[in-house]
């Protein structure tokens, strides 16, 4: 697992920015965050989550009176900010949860990794760090003790199931177009109930998601999307 830090953080509303630092791994938001919890509907917060490797970005927001909390782990080559894992977080947010979308690699690792596709596909180093992101994000005043749940697209989904099977508190994860087979043995131990979302022309990874499936010691459901390639590229597939 990655180690942890300190956090630094500021909250955005209207036209304003009030900063709060969290200084050390078991601090709290500090009383910008606490008050706009209080005077806004949703705030977000840009977060900078310390791993052993480096800093990690990510964009917190809360709803007004969150239900639990959702991290987001991105799949191969993308970020905090895809587009299609940004929506579904506004879908989300509309529901009542709050969101962390999360760079999982560090600005110098995600140069390096364009070139060579270094840390994309290193599943251990990845789940460690969205375990650190679920440990530290915790401490935060405006979500702390709420339920936690995961969503990872591609390989973020194998990423999210492993740091479910070292903290069995993930309430549960969704996987979108994702690769779970690439958890390999941490499936076994995997005790949220998981959602894989596959859609119906992605075939050899709806294959790989059978298969992944089977080894989950979770409940579990595949939910196929009808015309829908991987990742959902088309508009009619993401929506559905």
């Amino acid at each position: 697992m990655e180690g942890r830090a300190s956090v630094t953080v500021s909250a955005r509303t209207g036209g304003s920015t009030a900063q709060g630092r969290v200084s050390g791994v078991h601090g709290e938001l500090g009383a910008a965050g606490r008050r706009l919890r209080r005077e806004t509907a949703t705030m977000t917060v840009p977060v900078v989550i310390e791993s052993k490797g480096g800093a990690l970005a990510g964009d917190l927001t809360v709803p007004d009176q969150p239900v639990g909390v959702v991290v987001f782990a991105h799949g191969s080559g993308s970020s905090r900010h895809s587009t299609r894992n940004r929506a579904v977080a506004e879908t989300l947010q509309g529901s009542g949860f709050a969101t962390l979308l999360l760079d999982l690699l560090t600005e110098a690792e995600d140069r390096v990794d364009a070139r060579t596709r270094q840390f994309r596909f290193d599943i251990e180093l990845l789940a460690g760090r969205v375990g650190t992101a679920v440990e530290q994000i915790r401490e935060q005043a405006a979500v702390g003790g709420l339920p936690v749940g995961l969503f990872g697209a591609s390989t973020g989904a194998a990423a999210a199931l492993v740091a479910a099977a070292h903290d069995h508190s993930i309430r549960a994860v969704v996987s979108r177009g994702g690769r779970p087979d690439l958890a390999g043995a941490a499936l076994h131990r995997v005790q949220a109930p998981t959602l894989l979302i596959v859609g119906s022309r992605d075939e050899p990874v709806l294959d790989l998601n059978r298969q992944a499936a089977q080894q989950l010691a979770a409940p579990s459901r595949i939910e196929v999307i009808q015309g829908a390639t991987h990742l959902f590229e088309e508009p009619v597939g993401f929506q559905k």
